[in-house]
């Protein structure tokens, strides 16, 4: 697929990234979605060392590509991040926080530093820090973004109007090639893709979770913090996470939750939040990672090729 200032950045060959999505993106999808010519990232999430031990051995094991992690810049650790570094990730992604505490601790050790932001005041807090990508995340992704973030399509022009020469990568809603080619067409470097690499044999997700996300709708998913609340969960009150609804949702729709809501959530195993965007229409099987990075690109490719081919508005 054409290079863009992403690939270059990262030394990849499609503009694909998998997000580090933390629990279910382990070494072995980070290492298949590089194989496949993209940036597979492992989920670091709040710096469990003895998961990040097995899954940095996965990685380093399955593949000699670019590959690299994820961190929530809320519950980020220096030692556990320079200990991480000390695997060689070529890319480290921070999210939901202000990076600048370890931006030049990335940076300093030779890792490409991604930045996820929600809003413009993070946009330019993350060109600041000194972000060689932004991943500019819009409300359409499963799992956790702003409070009052914007759609993707609405979000993507102005990040990208504003990082100049900084790739942006396009996240939430996207879920295949069509998708990567819309957010090319808004100007971004690519895409980072969280829900669709779920669905994929190497994501440690339960086989229950991926029942689920094969038979969702994107109507089906709901935005609220009461599932982190419920849980206690020390998400910061900002962001808050896309989930297929359920039963508890329903029931404890509003946020102030007290000791009644945690015990009903202990007491029901079927509350657990299923991180999901509204792309998730478009999931209807699971497949090799590899193999889908390989697809995305080949559909992206052949949707910016229509394009092309049209010589007026709604015709080809």
């Amino acid at each position: 697929m054409r290079q863009t200032t992403f690939t270059r950045t990262v030394a990849v060959e499609h503009p694909i990234a998998s997000a580090p999505m933390g629990g279910s993106a382990g070494g072995a999808l980070a290492a298949a979605v590089s194989n496949g010519g993209g940036l597979g990232l492992i989920g670091g999430a709040r710096c469990d060392r003895d998961w990040l031990a097995r899954e940095l051995a996965l990685v380093t094991r399955l593949t000699t590509k670019p590959w690299g992690i994820g961190f929530l810049t809320w519950a980020a650790d220096r030692d556990t991040l320079a200990w991480t570094l000390d695997h060689r990730p070529a890319a480290v992604m921070l999210a939901f926080g202000d990076p600048t505490p370890y931006a030049a601790q990335v940076k300093d050790a030779g890792a490409k530093l991604i930045l996820q932001v929600t809003d413009l005041d993070e946009a330019r807090q993350a060109l600041d820090a000194g972000a060689d990508v932004i991943v500019a995340q819009g409300s359409d992704a499963g799992g956790h973004s702003g409070h009052n973030a914007l759609g993707t399509m609405s979000f993507v022009p102005p990040v990208v109007d504003l990082a100049g020469t900084t790739p942006v990568l396009a996240a939430g809603g996207i879920a295949d090639g069509r998708g990567l080619a819309a957010a090319l067409a808004l100007g971004a470097a690519g895409a980072l893709m969280g829900t669709r690499f779920q669905a994929t044999l190497e994501a440690l997700v339960p086989p229950e979770v991926v029942k689920a996300l094969l038979g969702a709708h994107g109507a089906d998913t709901v935005r609220s913090r009461v599932l982190d609340l419920a849980r206690g969960a020390p998400w910061p009150e900002k962001y808050v996470a896309r989930t297929l609804r359920n039963a508890f949702l329903e029931t404890w729709h509003d946020t102030r939750i007290g000791s009644a809501a945690r015990e009903a959530y202990r007491n029901d195993p079927e509350a657990a939040p299923v991180w999901v965007g509204q792309a998730v229409d478009l999931i209807t099987w699971v497949e090799p990672a590899e193999d889908l990075v390989a697809a995305i690109a080949a559909e992206a490719e052949a949707a910016l090729a229509r394009a092309h081919r049209c010589d007026s508005w709604g015709s080809q």
